[in-house]
């Protein structure tokens, strides 16, 4: 009799019985076209359809996929619903979430060349992709680690240990404080990673626009002092979409001899577009960059490229050293885990890579393109709105209005009942204190009717 540990891996009639159960269940909601927007649940309803699944017996393979199923699952909104459009959505392909599925059944690691050397090349096949699109040199690398806040952060902490040696090499005295510049505009991520650093974010005015320029560069480095190291651009602001003037700031940055990194988490993505392409120019400055593929790059979550131009200077900041990693370290491969903060990892960029190849680049340039295009002609059906006005003219493919006379309150009433209606998911946002709708769009299936379809429930109670 095998134990009950055993058990657990096994290919018993139970558990090939389990395996069919599972695929069925993933296969059907893989069909739905499109699956139920669903909705979140009281912890109260969940306390009493849910509790009680762990315990020292066990429910069963069966029972327990019932509960996610039909109590779980339900309570956890569906991201990739074309009415999904709060935060910045995720729209997988369907080659990526299979692949997703195959890159857990055949346990591959991407860690190491040593262990994954198959999964490693083909992750940095899209990587060499990502970082010519952006303008950078063939000898460009980098890894795909969990998502843009772990990107930026790792990126940041390459370009300061590069400072340090620098510093160290040309003899020169260490400053009391580093810091970093970034607009007004930028991303939460930047000053959570300035935290764990012990780092200091000066903050550069934006123009009317709400770009970062070269000049607001150059006059908030007189503020910085000596301790400067780093100046970042973002490619795409994740409230409205806006590009920052890639040229101006990484000019800048060079005239200042700091290392340039772009956020370009989710709108980066946006270069694929030719029409939108001259909104990225400058984008071959960076030192670094990083485009989150969960958001606009049609793969499933978690999974943020981050791209070096120099990744020898990564690999010097962030490989870990210890007795049992010296067969890997001292190896002389290119082994993902030392060019950001990690060591265990998936191989999270293998369902893009599988994607990529199924569909081909321009299909991906196509999907881009449409999104940008449904931004522009709901912007102008809600331009004709007398009753609705636009924050600001779409750059990408969020859109941003506000309905008149509307308060907080009644945004949030909206909200909630489009949610339970199944019709979409938009939660209010606010510019200069001022509450508003916002649209990010970024799943090919949203279209103008739908989009329409919500901006009339505006008016329905």
């Amino acid at each position: 009799m095998p134990s009950s540990a055993a058990k657990m891996h096994s290919s018993s009639p139970a558990t090939k019985a389990l395996r069919d159960q599972v695929l069925k269940y993933a296969r059907e909601r893989m069909e739905l076209d499109p699956a139920p927007l669903d909705g979140p649940q009281t912890l109260k309803y969940l306390q009493e359809h849910a509790s009680g699944t762990i315990s020292e017996t066990g429910l069963g393979g069966t029972k327990a996929l019932k509960v996610f199923e039909e109590v779980l699952a339900p309570a956890c909104i569906s991201t990739d619903h074309p009415g999904y459009l709060s935060f910045i959505p995720t729209a997988p392909t369907e080659a990526a979430t299979l692949f997703d599925l195959v890159v857990s059944a055949t346990s591959v690691y991407g860690g190491s060349w040593l262990e994954g050397s198959g999964a490693v090349f083909a992750e940095n096949e899209v990587l060499a992709w990502l970082a010519k699109e952006v303008g950078l040199p063939k000898s460009s690398g980098g890894v795909f680690v969990q998502g843009g806040s772990l990107g930026n952060l790792s990126a940041l902490v390459t370009a300061r240990h590069t400072a340090i040696q620098e510093r160290k090499k040309n003899k020169k005295k260490m400053p009391k404080r580093w810091s970093i510049i970034a607009s007004k505009e930028s991303h939460s991520s930047l000053k959570a990673a300035a935290r764990v650093m012990d780092i200091d974010v000066i903050t550069a005015d934006v123009d009317a626009e709400g770009r970062l320029r070269g000049k607001a560069v150059l006059a908030a480095a007189k503020k910085a002092g000596k301790g400067l190291f780093a100046v970042v651009a973002t490619a795409g602001t994740t409230n409205f979409g806006i590009v920052d003037r890639l040229d101006e700031v990484g000019k800048a940055a060079k005239e200042l001899g700091v290392w340039y990194h772009i956020d370009g988490a989710y709108g980066l993505a946006g270069i694929l577009d030719q029409n939108s392409k001259k909104l990225f120019k400058g984008s071959k400055y960076a030192d670094s960059f990083i485009v989150d593929p969960h958001k606009w790059l049609f793969t499933p979550f978690d999974c943020c490229a981050l791209v070096y131009r120099n990744p020898k200077l990564a690999s010097a900041a962030h490989t870990q050293h210890g007795e049992y990693l010296d067969t890997l370290t001292d190896g002389g491969e290119f082994n993902p885990s030392d060019y950001a903060y990690n060591l265990t990892r998936r191989a999270r960029g293998l369902p893009l890579w599988f994607s990529l190849a199924t569909y081909g680049v321009a299909a991906y340039r196509k999907a881009v393109a449409d999104n940008i295009n449904v931004a522009h002609k709901i912007a102008e059906v809600i331009r004709k709105r007398e009753d609705l006005k636009l924050v600001r003219e779409p750059e990408l493919s969020i859109v941003v209005f506000e309905k008149k006379g509307w308060q907080l309150a009644d945004y949030e009433a909206w909200s909630d009942r489009i949610l339970k209606q199944g019709l979409g998911f938009v939660t209010p946002s606010s510019h200069l204190g001022k509450p508003n709708a916002r649209f990010a769009i970024v799943n090919p299936r949203t279209d103008v009717k739908l989009l329409t379809q919500i901006i009339d429930s505006m008016d329905q109670k």
